[in-house]
């Protein structure tokens, strides 16, 4: 009888699955919104940082006033040393050191409102701005400057009677003795502000303060984070790249925001002639004014003081906002 080969056996392979759900992908998380607490802070950090940085560079502030005074005296007499030096050597002789700190506590107040709002506001929008952007994308350049314009104007409203104070009390001594209005402290050139010219004294030389503000943040602010952004890739080193951003900006600040702060000084430093008149009539005519009796280039009339006072400035604001952020 012949064997029966066994039959191989054969295996059913599980049918193949095709259908399978896909694994949901992990959502991106939302930006979260800016709290209260984080807005506060962005002010916080914009004042102190300001504040600190006017302590450093108040001397310099009062030169660069009393060159722009000077200024406008040489372009009648013509007999004026315009010699920042020159400035500094007559300033100690009237009071020595303690001189050069002239309406200190007017800058400060000026800081604690102009600086505070300027820089809180530029952060706050920048960064809520930020929030729609695709993560890692940077806002452009327009747009830093959109609120770089922005947050001077308002800032520049805010601190505009404590920068009218600044402005005088810096001046007064520089008038003869009949025409000095003996400001003892901010609060007194305040109050004498007031009663002399109404409240609204208090915003004499607003428009010329508000160009200033703005040109001043367009310079500043904007171009602060654009060097950051730009020379990221080939400085590795963080206080190298912050110190190179804010020189770059320190010079864009002064070049744009001079001819407005020399307007500004003249306008609110003005007082009635004998006949009731004013010398100016306002930001454009003294601004014409200026060119016609000390020329164009007169409008950056002690560039280099003034670059030396704005630049610091900038530089020190800008660095210990970075700063604060460790703490604040």
């Amino acid at each position: 009888m012949a064997s029966q080969t066994p039959k191989p056996s054969t295996t059913i392979a599980p049918p193949l699955v095709t259908n399978v759900a896909p694994v949901p992908k992990k959502p991106a998380p939302a930006p979260q919104s800016q709290s209260a607490a984080s807005v506060v802070k962005n002010f916080v950090r914009g004042g102190l940082a300001g504040m600190f940085g006017t302590c450093c560079v108040q001397p310099i502030d009062l030169i660069k006033v009393r060159i722009q005074l000077r200024s406008e005296a040489k372009g009648k007499t013509g007999k004026i040393s315009l010699n920042p030096f020159t400035v500094m050597k007559e300033l100690y002789v009237e009071g020595g050191l303690t001189k050069f700190y002239t309406g200190i506590d007017s800058a400060l107040c000026r800081q604690a409102t102009y600086t505070t709002t300027r820089m809180g506001l530029y952060q706050t929008f920048f960064a809520m701005l930020k929030e729609r952007k695709k993560p890692g994308q940077n806002l452009a350049f327009w747009e830093k400057a959109l609120i770089s314009l922005g947050a001077g104007a308002c800032a520049a409203m805010v601190g505009n009677p404590f920068d009218l104070a600044l402005i005088r009390m810096q001046a007064d001594n520089t008038l003869p003795l009949e025409q000095r209005r003996n400001y003892k402290h901010v609060i007194d050139a305040i109050m004498k502000t007031v009663k002399g010219e109404g409240i609204t004294g208090l915003w004499k030389g607003a428009v010329p303060t508000v160009w200033r503000a703005m040109a001043l943040n367009f310079g500043m602010l904007g171009p602060y984070d654009e060097a950051k952004e730009r020379l990221q890739p080939h400085i590795k080193n963080v206080t190298a790249l912050s110190l190179s951003s804010s020189a770059i900006a320190g010079f864009f600040a002064a070049f744009f925001s001079l001819p407005f702060d020399n307007i500004k000084t003249k306008l609110q430093k003005q007082r009635a002639r004998a006949d009731g008149t004013m010398p100016y009539k306002g930001f454009f005519n003294c601004m014409l004014k200026t060119i016609g009796n000390e020329g164009i280039l007169k409008l950056w009339i002690g560039f280099g003081t003034y670059y030396v006072r704005i630049a610091p400035h900038a530089m020190i604001t800008l660095l210990t906002t970075d700063f604060l952020r460790k703490y604040i």
